[in-house]
């Protein structure tokens, strides 16, 4: 029997205990290793790199397709499934598989079979609901970060200048290429976004 080896990542540590506790009833299915922090994963998977990695999107520290980002450049060939709250994911490039948190532990168990053994995918969202994301070219800069957490707290243009040292104009140039990286069109968008990313809570 094949042995498929796990590593899950999730800020929600009920989540964890969970896939932990019904991985554990598997004859076919090991967890190398399970944590709260993307951070954490990414230097397992540096000297541990397992078959299969379940994610969230939206984590503190470091977002969902940052750390899947940087797997790919680690091991291109690790599989990665993705389990989110929420009903629209950014891509399906880099990524094996989607499925809501609200899906059947044997729903989990059969796309981690299929994902694997079968080289499956499975994406359980509408594909219109999917937008075409580059990971490599429309990851946020630190600096776009905190120039969208600062906009999240209401500050204006001129403030953020000011906070920041920065001229108005640099400003704007930052919010214009945050709008083209998250494809939004206004701030009420980009926050919802860049909520659903992890950037801001």
């Amino acid at each position: 029997m094949t042995q498929i080896s796990t590593l899950i990542v999730d800020d929600h540590q009920l989540f964890l205990d969970g896939l932990n506790t019904v991985f554990s009833q598997q004859d076919d299915i090991s967890v190398l290793h399970s944590t709260t922090s993307a951070k954490e994963a990414l230097n397992f998977v540096q000297h541990t790199p397992p078959d299969l990695i379940i994610t969230d999107i939206a984590m503190p520290e470091m977002n969902g397709i940052e750390f899947i980002k940087a797997v790919k450049e680690i091991h291109p060939s690790i599989k990665i499934l993705v389990v989110s709250m929420f009903q629209n994911m950014h891509s399906y490039q880099n990524i094996d598989g989607y499925l809501l948190k609200e899906s059947s532990m044997d729903r989990v168990l059969q796309v981690v079979r299929g994902i694997v053994l079968r080289n499956e995918t499975h994406y359980d969202f509408e594909e219109s609901s999917i937008e075409i994301y580059d990971f490599k070219e429309h990851i946020l800069s630190p600096r776009e970060k905190e120039i969208i957490q600062l906009i999240s707290e209401e500050l204006t243009s001129d403030q953020i200048a000011k906070r920041l040292f920065v001229s108005r104009h640099t400003v704007e140039t930052h919010r214009k290429n945050i709008f083209l990286k998250l494809n939004v069109k206004n701030i009420a968008g980009m926050i919802k976004k860049a909520m659903h990313l992890g950037v801001i809570n």
